[in-house]
């Protein structure tokens, strides 16, 4: 079964103050597949509640494709979402824009309904991406692909019922729903989603994870285990407490962004450990991770999945060294990857290499140990200046370490001279633009260094927390 055993004893899930235990969970989610059953999709209003935990699971137990809707969505980016994939209704509480049959979902409500196991090739869920190249596709991912991920998470991080997983993520994007709410499920690890990924609320879900001894699984320990972006874990160091309280936490998780280096010898000083890193796309589900027994690597999302496999290319497909320092782009294929995009033949193709690997446009180096470190997205973050080829991401890992520097979003902009001129935006307080550029040029290649440094109030950025470049366009102090 995709999400594991229905029945059994304790705390299956809790958002915020609403919880349900494991019996009651397939109960409730029954209930709802027993109204949707036959529909060709569903739309789920992506908040942050046991709504959303109990509608997801009913579209999985019904076998029916369940479409992500992003919470925070405005009428124009829902409608589209809700026209191109086809859902017949939707799951939440009425929203502007959703002329959809509105179904009710009640997570006390119960049905001792038994649905057969779809099959492993039927299409689990339509995620929309980002939509930065255009309107978002749908991509179309099947039960085997998710099933298969998930597995080989569980055993990349020791992954078991023993733990008693934490995140505030979103419950639309894959690291949140995908990992955070199915992996937990399958596993059979109870999930405490704090609503808001702040170092507040993971530190009481740390302090609740003792408490919990009578709704636990009969199985289960009190090993936690946080997933969180940068922005959450860099947070969670500047509150010195709150980090402190995840000190007995088994294994810290990072991802979505690369884990700037202060921010881990931060939560290394305060936790005893630096979290893992992994990698991984919508379309593509994590496909790359550091091992939960590997010596921690900042920067460094470790190496491809069981299933999974992983090369780079150069920009006309030859092959690149795995040197640790050349850039290529990276390639992948195995098991977790999507079935292509909803209705669009043609953009399905153009993501596949003739010889069968998905082409994921990031830029990235490998090791000789197989181990990746991503330096952004080829076609924002790879700069070419003064004839070299240089990832911007690798610069804003030096950025990161100078001690007046918060954030940092490195960017190439056009130079007659230079080809492209590597130009820093900056959060920080008492920035000096001289210092920085030498900071850098004295921890990097000289040709790495800044030429210009743009101090801002914030940098733009999704719900993952990712930095939106082409925002950036034009963003001077």
């Amino acid at each position: 079964m995709l999400l594991g055993a229905g029945a059994g004893d304790g705390l299956a899930v809790r958002v915020g103050d609403e919880e349900l235990d494991r019996e009651a969970l397939w109960s409730a989610a029954a209930a709802v597949a027993g109204r949707i059953t036959g529909t060709d999709a569903v739309a789920v209003h992506g908040e942050a509640s046991l709504r959303t935990v109990v509608a997801v699971v009913g579209g999985l137990l019904a076998g029916v494709p369940v479409v992500p809707v992003p919470a925070d969505s405005g009428v124009a980016e829902r409608r589209h979402i809700l026209r191109d994939s086809g859902a017949a209704l939707w799951l939440g509480p009425p929203q502007e824009g959703v002329d959809l049959p509105v179904l009710a979902v009640d997570p006390s409500e119960r049905s001792s309904r038994s649905l057969p196991e779809p099959a492993p090739e039927a299409t689990a869920l339509i995620m929309y991406t980002s939509g930065t190249t255009g309107p978002p596709k749908g991509v179309v991912l099947s039960r085997r692909a998710v099933a298969a991920d998930l597995d080989a998470l569980a055993d990349a991080w020791s992954w078991s019922p023993d733990d008693v997983l934490v995140h505030g993520l979103p419950l639309f994007h894959v690291h949140g729903l995908v990992l955070g709410l199915l992996g937990a499920l399958r596993v059979g690890s109870p999930l405490l989603h704090t609503v808001r990924p702040t170092p507040a609320a993971y530190a009481a879900a740390a302090r609740a994870i003792e408490g919990l001894d009578g709704r636990l699984p009969s199985s289960a320990g009190r090993a936690g285990l946080f997933f969180g972006v940068p922005t959450v874990w860099s947070r969670v160091v500047r509150d010195g407490a709150a980090a402190r309280d995840l000190a007995g936490a088994r294994l810290l998780v990072s991802g979505s962004a690369s884990l700037p280096d202060p921010v881990a010898e931060g939560l290394r000083a305060a936790t005893g450990q630096a979290p893992v890193e992994r990698y991984g796309m919508t379309e593509s589900l994590i496909t790359l991770a550091a091992r939960a027994d590997a010596p921690r690597r900042t920067g460094w999302v470790g190496t491809a999945l069981a299933g999974v496999e992983s090369r780079l290319r150069g920009e006309h497909g030859e092959p690149v060294a795995s040197d640790g320092e050349s850039i290529g782009e990276l390639q992948v294929r195995g098991a977790t990857l999507f079935d292509g995009y909803l209705r669009l033949p043609e953009a399905t193709a153009a993501a596949w290499t003739e010889d069968g690997w998905f082409r994921t446009g990031d830029a990235a180096v490998v090791d000789e140990q197989g181990r990746h470190r991503m330096v952004g997205r080829m076609s924002v973050d790879m700069i070419k200046s003064g004839g070299y080829r240089i990832g911007a991401g690798e610069i804003e890992a030096a950025l990161l370490g100078h001690p007046a520097v918060r954030e940092a979003a490195v960017v190439g902009e056009a130079d007659d001279d230079l080809g492209q001129r590597i130009v820093a935006y900056l959060v920080g307080d008492g920035i000096d633009p001289a210092a920085v550029i030498d900071f850098v040029a004295a921890r990097l290649s000289v040709h790495k260094r800044p030429r210009e440094i743009r101090v801002v109030d914030t940098l733009p950025r999704n719900a993952m927390g990712k930095v939106q470049k082409k925002l950036l366009d034009g963003a001077r102090p």
